[in-house]
């Protein structure tokens, strides 16, 4: 499914899968590099690119509406925490925090980024998914917990996790195009926040405080705010212990 290149050193491997995306590249190209000069991280943020750690970005091309591509990040995280899973000692360390990081004893080890184009038909004419996943070493950012697998345990090579995630990732895409979403969303709740667990959810410019009340079928975190379940479609969540 998979055609995977290696590249010692790029400006972003989302960047030049979305460019092949937009020349009509087919689905299933995946593109890694050992470093990145340009990385990107959610909510326009940069992401810290050090040799040691896995970036590593895959093409798609899902016959599905523009509206169910946040579906994705989801999937993805799922197929991360399993890839991940095997190269720790303790799998219920890890956690799965909306919409799309992978947390290591509450520390963010693991992020994914989605980019997408629509045809004019309201399609999804490609979607490409950008994936950093912290191995050798942990960035120092102000006011948030990172995480790496060498806590952990003897971190493995980019590429045998690069190898890992591509078979786990190209399972669960072949799970939900035969059994749609539930399957997946079943998998992600397995590995989130118990029911009730408090989050705080910053959307748009406001800061709403409630508990964690589960996934909606559309993939939206439900949080209960004072009593009243609310379905949110984007945002981000916060730990009120601290990310």
């Amino acid at each position: 499914m998979w055609r995977l290149t290696i590249h010692d050193s790029l400006p972003s491997t989302s960047e030049l899968v979305r460019q092949r995306a937009a020349e009509g590249e087919p689905a299933g190209m995946a593109v890694m590099a050992r470093r990145q000069s340009q990385g990107r991280g959610s909510f326009g943020r940069s992401w810290l690119s050090p040799a040691g750690n896995l970036y590593i970005s895959v093409l798609l091309r899902p016959e599905s509406h523009v509206a169910a591509g946040g579906l994705w990040s989801l999937l993805s995280a799922v197929a991360l925490a399993e890839a991940v899973a095997g190269v720790v000692p303790d799998p219920q360390a890890l956690r799965l925090k909306w919409p799309n990081d992978l947390m290591l004893n509450d520390g963010k080890l693991a992020g994914i980024l989605l980019d997408s184009s629509a045809a004019p038909d309201g399609s999804l004419a490609w979607l490409v998914i950008g994936l950093g996943l912290n191995i050798a070493t942990k960035p120092v950012v102000p006011g948030r917990v990172a995480a790496c697998i060498a806590d952990v345990a003897p971190p493995p090579a980019p590429e045998t996790m690069a190898a890992r995630l591509l078979d786990s990732l190209g399972h669960w895409a072949e799970i939900q195009a035969r059994q749609g979403f539930a399957p997946v969303r079943a998998a992600w709740l397995a590995r989130s926040h118990p029911p009730g667990t408090p989050l705080r959810l910053r959307h748009g410019s406001t800061d709403l405080d409630g508990a964690f009340a589960g996934l909606a079928e559309d993939g939206s975190i439900l949080l209960d705010i004072a009593g009243t379940i609310r379905a949110f479609a984007a945002g981000e969540v916060r730990l009120h212990a601290g990310d």
